[in-house]
């Protein structure tokens, strides 16, 4: 959220300027994070898939 504000706020935080001033690399961060993000729901998903198979709920 703090990208959407301030391009440049690992410029700020940490004093280096990595990319000039640009906010490349801060929108660089947010790519990855939500990259992640969604690489551990899709985990998630498959773990739950796995343990609580499709037929287990009418075989009840």
């Amino acid at each position: 959220m703090i990208t959407l504000v301030r391009r440049d706020w690992i410029e700020l935080l940490f004093g280096v300027e990595p990319d000039a001033g640009s906010g490349a690399l801060e929108w660089l961060v947010v790519a990855v994070t939500a990259l992640v993000a969604v690489l551990c729901a899709l985990g998630a998903r498959t773990e739950w898939r796995r343990i609580h198979p499709a037929g287990a709920h009418a075989a009840r």
